[in-house]
């Protein structure tokens, strides 16, 4: 009776050793996951206020988007120097590329801004809506600046900045406050807004505007919309699939006709690309069933967010 008494003693003894053995395990277990909670915290303390975040990250598009800007219009005024044809290509061309990089750079820094924060989207748009302040007071005259006319306008007159470059820092702004990162109606407006602009030859039905103009259009604009979905996709904002590769096939397509238009000589293709990308995208999306076609409904995601995670699983 005293083995059999003393072996379940032992029996409890190290059963209760082993729970004991167990639940300090588990306290470690539930210790560490605070401390990597505490430690999360830590990591995101410095960017717990998305308002001040994203001024931060206003100011680091803003500053790309001018340096980039300013480095074009110091190539239109350095084309002054030389003869004038080659001075009027220089330009020409000048003008495409402010067309093409100002805007897809501008897109490239959506990331940066925070999910939590209403305002996101309008910090985004401060400095596209101070280059609508500027071209404006540069068109009337009450601000002279030749870099600008230079690089924005076909004949150097300023007036010019009325119409095209106008439409498309208004159309830039308008996409950016109403339909912003999550909505793939952002991607087709500005990608195809973006889209390069070749004429050698003429439309038929269109003097004015070229068949290779408008096949490169299409090109340009689709090709950019894919990679930009695959880009935002990325950071959780829009989805990526086939059937939404073919959505901005179609509304590339549907701009690069519009464009082709003489509508879009008599008003502006600034204007109409845009228009066209919004009418033509909302039906196109909401046929496919595409989620997020306005405004900020879903954007979850940030970048900070991506990069803080990342390098807090790196250290543990």
């Amino acid at each position: 009776m005293n083995i059999i008494s003393s072996s379940a003693s032992g029996t409890s003894t190290a059963v209760s050793g082993s729970n004991l053995a167990q639940s300090k395990e588990g306290q470690l277990q539930v210790n560490e996951i605070e401390f990597v909670a505490a430690k999360a915290r830590s990591i995101d303390s410095p960017t717990e206020s998305p308002v001040l975040r994203d001024a931060g990250a206003a100011v680091l598009t803003g500053a790309t988007a001018l340096a980039v800007l300013r480095f074009w219009e110091e190539v239109g005024n350095r084309a002054l120097l030389d003869q004038y044809l080659l001075a009027i290509h220089l330009q020409k061309l000048c003008r495409k590329l402010v067309h093409i990089t100002v805007g897809l750079v501008y897109f490239l820094m959506w990331p940066l801004f925070s999910a939590d924060d209403v305002y996101a989207p309008f910090l985004a748009s401060i400095v596209i809506a101070f280059n609508i302040i500027k071209v404006t007071l540069i068109g009337l005259g009450i601000v002279k600046d030749d870099g600008v006319i230079n690089s924005m306008t076909r004949n150097g007159d300023p007036r010019e900045l009325l119409k095209g470059p106008l439409y498309y820092a208004c159309a830039m702004t308008l996409a950016t406050v109403i339909f912003w990162r999550t909505s793939p109606i952002s991607i087709a407006v500005i990608c195809n807004l973006c889209a390069g602009d070749v004429r050698p030859y003429k439309a038929s039905f269109n003097p004015d505007k070229s068949y290779a103009g408008s096949i490169a259009m299409f090109l340009a604009g689709f090709l950019a919309s894919i990679l930009y979905m695959c880009y935002f996709h990325l950071f959780g904002f829009v989805e990526e699939s086939w059937t939404m590769v073919i959505a901005f096939g179609v509304t590339s397509l549907s701009a690069a006709i519009v464009e082709s238009l003489p509508i879009s000589t008599r008003l502006d293709d600034n204007l109409t690309v845009p228009l066209a990308s919004v009418l033509i995208g909302v039906l196109v999306f909401y046929y496919i069933g595409a989620r997020n076609l306005c405004c900020m409904s879903a954007d979850s995601s940030d970048i900070s967010a991506l990069v803080q995670n990342q390098m807090f699983l790196g250290r543990f």
